[in-house]
Parts: C-alpha cells; sequence; structure tokens
C-alpha cells in the first residue's frame, strides 16, 4: 500500500512494553506523531538508531512531538529490545501484524537466520519505516525503506520540525 500526503493513515493499536496499549486514534499530540518503525531485536542498526532517539526523545516532546517505537516482534522480544538496547524514555510497542505492517507500507522481508547481533530473525518482520503524522491522523511526512540501513538522522528531523512549524509548511508529495 502507498500512503498518501495530506490523506488519512490507517489506524495503528499495540501494546506495549510494560503493559497497556498504544493508540494512534488516542494520540493528543500537540504537533505531530512520530513513528518509528523498526525491524525487530535481532537489529543491530535498530539498536543504535533507537538509541540516538533515546537520547533525543527531550527534543521532540519540547517540540510537541509524541514519539513511539513499532515492531512486528512480540512482547519478549520488544522487552528485551527496550532494557538491552537502554530505552526507557521510549514507548516500545509490539505485535505489529505483517498486514498492518503492509497497509502502512513498509516493506516486508523473509528471516534469513542469525544476525551479526547473535539473534535469529524472524520467519517474516517489517523493514524500517519513519512516519510523521498531523493531529488530524493525516500522513505528513514518511521514509521507507527497503533496507536497515542509511535512515533519517533524528537531529534533522528534529530542525526540520523547527522550519515546517515556524514557516506553516504543507507536506509534500501529493500530487
Amino acid at each position: 500500500m502507498h500512503l498518501k500526503p495530506r490523506q488519512p493513515v490507517p489506524a495503528l493499536d499495540l501494546e506495549t512494553v510494560g503493559g497497556g496499549r498504544w493508540s494512534l486514534a488516542a494520540e493528543q499530540a500537540e504537533r505531530f506523531t512520530m513513528i518509528v518503525f523498526y525491524r525487530g531485536l535481532h537489529c543491530p542498526v535498530c539498536r543504535r538508531y533507537t538509541s540516538e532517539l533515546n537520547g533525543m526523545i527531550d527534543e521532540f516532546t519540547k517540540r510537541g512531538v509524541a514519539v513511539v517505537l513499532a515492531s512486528t516482534d512480540g512482547r519478549e522480544r520488544a522487552e528485551q529490545a527496550k532494557t538491552q538496547w537502554g530505552l526507557p524514555a521510549l514507548t516500545v510497542a509490539y505485535g505489529l501484524s505483517i498486514d498492518a505492517a503492509r497497509q502502512w507500507g513498509l516493506y516486508v522481508s523473509t528471516g534469513r537466520g542469525m544476525t551479526s547481533a547473535g539473534v535469529e530473525e524472524p520467519p517474516l518482520f517489517a523493514e524500517p519505516g519513519l512516519i510523521i503524522v498531523k493531529p488530524d491522523r493525516t500522513l505528513y511526512w514518511s521514509w521507507i525503506s527497503t533496507m536497515p540501513f542509511a535512515r533519517p538522522h533524528f537531529n534533522e528531523i528534529a530542525q526540520a520540525i523547527d522550519l515546517v512549524v515556524s514557516k506553516d509548511y504543507p507536506a509534500r508529495g501529493e500530487a
């Protein structure tokens, strides 16, 4: 599926590490909600990436941006990621179905065994994506990849949010 800027995004309602649920419909972000889809516990690139975000969470909070991490991992693997990767400041959601991942435009890969992190890849999992949604639940910004490499830098995203807010910059790519 291909998401289109300025159009509604699919529903997203997932369980979170530590109990509870996270729902896009219930999110009350002042400016944006940033959903960071990560590949799962098996991904060493995701570990570095989410750790960078954990260290910058206050930068997004002060900009009115709510943040959630989500993956197709189950509860146990998501708990391990939150603990072993040192992500105390982040909401880590889990159990994204493969069908839901595809609805969000994420690419899906088949597992290929043990990774360099020493963790087995699941039979199927979603590749990474970063989606920024406006409070009206429409797509503002997206980055979707077929590979774990070359991701958007969170400091650049924070600076870009400053710009788009100050200039009332519209979502692009709708044509």
